[in-house]
């Protein structure tokens, strides 16, 4: 019973810690002062007002947008293809192979945009919005092998090889049989590389040129204490639709799971 009891008052003080200071966004983004700090003098919806007439705040986001549109549905895709192959391929190069394609987890992420800052400026390509977006395939191809790779793992083989033997090729059976199964899978992988690349800011920090990412608009209006709760009305905002976006994508992969 005490050892119930202590576990209950430390799970309570762990929730508080991870997630108090979370909800001062949403309660100082309503409070009509400019300081953050208590009491709260009022409700007001001044600073969502003021965040949705910016128009650099506009620009940033549509940004973002357009690079994680890109990012999750390439990576999303070759991970997905790379994920099959993996799990159906036989051969001495399949382990060496599977552990590059995940090695950039394990890449701290500063060295990640200096390496890939080199290589957009030896191409010709520097830092643009399209460097970004490559930047956060980099980043999201990894986490995709990873989760794609466990659900054709969990997947019967011997789907493949019935398709296969009524005459399908190879990629027939991949279309037409694998990803019909891990489909739910396949669009939870899209939506957290989604919130991944909306979300990533080392690596833009690296590679952006003239056009800003969200995270990058964030950390230049901090240094204006003005700003400041103008960003937490944007910070709530993000962290509605991040929850929301986790949220979907672990129902798809429960429900995947619980159809495999």
């Amino acid at each position: 019973m005490k050892r119930n009891r202590a576990l209950g008052i430390y799970a309570v003080f762990y929730l508080a810690f991870l997630y108090g200071p979370v909800l001062m966004l949403p309660l100082f983004s309503f409070n009509n002062a400019a300081t953050v700090a208590f009491p709260l003098t009022g409700f007001s919806l001044q600073w969502y007002g003021r965040m949705f007439s910016d128009p650099s705040l506009r620009a940033a986001l549509i940004a973002s947008l357009q690079v994680a549109a890109a990012a999750s549905t390439i990576s999303t895709c070759a991970g997905t293809l790379t994920s099959y192959a993996l799990t159906r391929q036989r051969g001495w190069l399949t382990r060496p192979v599977a552990g590059l394609a995940v090695l950039p987890l394990f890449i701290p992420g500063i060295i990640l945009g200096i390496a890939l800052l080199i290589a957009v400026n030896l191409i010709g390509l520097g830092p643009s919005l399209i460097a970004v977006a490559i930047g956060h395939i980099a980043v999201c191809l990894p986490l995709t092998i990873v989760i794609m790779r466990g659900r054709f793992m969990a997947m019967p083989r011997s789907l493949d090889e019935a398709a296969m033997d009524l005459g399908a090729s190879p990629f027939t059976a991949f279309r037409r049989v694998a990803l019909p199964v891990v489909l739910p899978g396949f669009l939870s992988c899209l939506i957290l590389t989604f919130t991944t690349s909306i979300d990533e800011f080392i690596v833009s920090f690296f590679l952006v040129g003239d056009q800003e990412t969200l995270p990058l608009y964030i950390w230049d209006h901090l240094r204006f204490p003005e700003q400041l709760p103008m960003l937490l009305a944007l910070g709530t905002l993000i962290l509605s639709a991040s929850v929301v976006l986790v949220l979907l994508a672990e129902f798809l992969r429960r429900r995947g799971a619980a159809t495999a």
